[in-house]
Parts: C-alpha cells; sequence; structure tokens
C-alpha cells in the first residue's frame, strides 16, 4: 500500500495503521461536508481496485474529514449543472464507487460522525459494519428532491434495518439520530464522538489478527448467500469453507491453540 498511500489525490487520503495491516481512507472534501461528486468516485474506484489487489491488507476504516459528516451525499452543486444525462451518470458512478466499497475482499467498516446522508450514508451501509459516533445524523432524504437512492440504498438498507424501518426511512426521507440508528441496525458500535475512529480502528485491528484466508472466505461467502435457494446457498458455503482446511493459516491456528500462544497468520 506505500505507493498507492503515498500519492496525492484530490478529495480522499489512504494511510496505512501502523504495522496492524488496517488501511484507513479519508474522504477529504471537509469544506463540502465530503460532499462525493465525480472526482471522488472516480479516486474510490483507483483506491478499491489498488486495494483488492493488495493482499497485505486485512481491514479498513472509511470515515470523513473533519466533525461534521461523514459525507453529505451527493454533491448537489456539482449534479445542478448537469443534464438530466449527466445525472444519471453520476449516480451511476456513485453506485459503482458504493460497489466497489461492498466487493472488496476483506471487511470494511464505516467510522461515522456527524452527517451520512444520501449518497454518504450509501457509502456507509456498504461497507461491512458502522461504528457511529452519538452526534451521527442518518437519513435518505433523496425522495425529498423528486429522486430515490440509487447506489445501493434500496436494496441494501432492508437487510440491515428491517423492511418496515426500511420503508418508514425511504419513504419519508427523514434524518435520524445515533441512538434510533444504533437501535434499527444501522450503527453496529456507538462511542462519544472523539472515540469514533479509534474505535473503528481497533475493530479492524481485532479482525485483522485473525487467519486472512478465513475472515475474506466468511465474507464472500457471507456475501454470495445472502439470498437463493438453501440448498445452493449451503453448497456455496461449504466450498468456500472447505478451502480453508488445507491452509497454513488453518495448521497456525491449530497449533497455536494447543501451544496456548497467539497464532502467527501468514496468509496462506
Amino acid at each position: 500500500m506505500a505507493s498507492l498511500s503515498a500519492r496525492t489525490f484530490r478529495t480522499l487520503r489512504l494511510e496505512p495503521e501502523g504495522e496492524s495491516q488496517v488501511a484507513i481512507l479519508i474522504l477529504s472534501r471537509p469544506d463540502a461536508r465530503n460532499a462525493i461528486d465525480a472526482v471522488m468516485t472516480g479516486e474510490l474506484h483507483e483506491v478499491c481496485e489498488a486495494l483488492t489487489a493488495d493482499q497485505g491488507i486485512r481491514a479498513l476504516v472509511l470515515t470523513g474529514a473533519g466533525d461534521r459528516a461523514f459525507s453529505a451525499g451527493a454533491d448537489l452543486i456539482e449534479r445542478r449543472r448537469l443534464t438530466p444525462e449527466g445525472r444519471s451518470e453520476h449516480t451511476a458512478a456513485v453506485e459503482m464507487a458504493a460497489e466497489a466499497l461492498a466487493d472488496l475482499p476483506f471487511p470494511t467498516i464505516a467510522a461515522v460522525r456527524g452527517f451520512a446522508l444520501g449518497g454518504g450514508a450509501e457509502l456507509a451501509i456498504a461497507c461491512d459494519l458502522r461504528v457511529g459516533s452519538r452526534d451521527a445524523v442518518f437519513g435518505f432524504p433523496e425522495v425529498q428532491i423528486g429522486v430515490f437512492p440509487g447506489a445501493g440504498g434500496v436494496h441494501r438498507l432492508p437487510s440491515l434495518v428491517g423492511l418496515g424501518a426500511a420503508r418508514h426511512l425511504l419513504f419519508t426521507g427523514r434524518r435520524i439520530d445515533a441512538e434510533e440508528s444504533a437501535r434499527i441496525g444501522l450503527i453496529d458500535i456507538l462511542v462519544d464522538p472523539e472515540e469514533v475512529v479509534a474505535a473503528a480502528i481497533a475493530l479492524a485491528g481485532s479482525i485483522a489478527a485473525n487467519a486472512p484466508l478465513a475472515v475474506r472466505a466468511v465474507k464472500r461467502a457471507l456475501r454470495e448467500t445472502a439470498a437463493g435457494p438453501q440448498d445452493v446457498v449451503r453448497a456455496r458455503v461449504n466450498a468456500l469453507r472447505g478451502g480453508l482446511d488445507a491452509s497454513a493459516d488453518y495448521e497456525e491456528g491449530l497449533a497455536a491453540f494447543a501451544e496456548k500462544r497467539r497464532p502467527r497468520f501468514s496468509g496462506v
């Protein structure tokens, strides 16, 4: 990740977290509440492609610069200048950025402080887990301006909060505070504002300490078996799980358990 993190982006910052094999990706347009413009979508694609190819990364923390917002959503100032075709293209680009995050082979954690609205909320729910601060505010307000979430909100939100709560949020466009977000399942861990990034990094570190092949296989199994006939689901889970039995990491995990020590996983 060294060469990628050394590169200067216009809308992102990518930082390694010490020697823990955790990467921190920061949406960095604080003056615009980290709104998602065309440049950011392109840079998110580039970063996700590079991270996917990096076998050394075991977990990612995604957060926003500053304390006002994780991301306020699509850059509506930019969008107003676009033609209808251009607006559709921008929505498609935000959707592809969210899918690129969701498709990363290792677990991802959104560290949410302040506003996570519209496309920003969709980036957050594209991550596997969410650590939220007590000042976090989630919302999917697209219906209030004549559209609806086009970057995964419609199909991801029900699996997190249930169909009824998803309908409520998507039909009304209302904003909800951190306590309600945690109660319905949008936030997995709720902490004080000054602790949100550290808590997300700690969670990522605990994931990164596990056998990376096993963790990646679990993520892939969860994604591929989210829906479908149970016989197909079971076959796919068994195929992914069975491949781990011959891994060196599994041997190391068994040995470490027997020897009452911490395992030293190598990712093979």
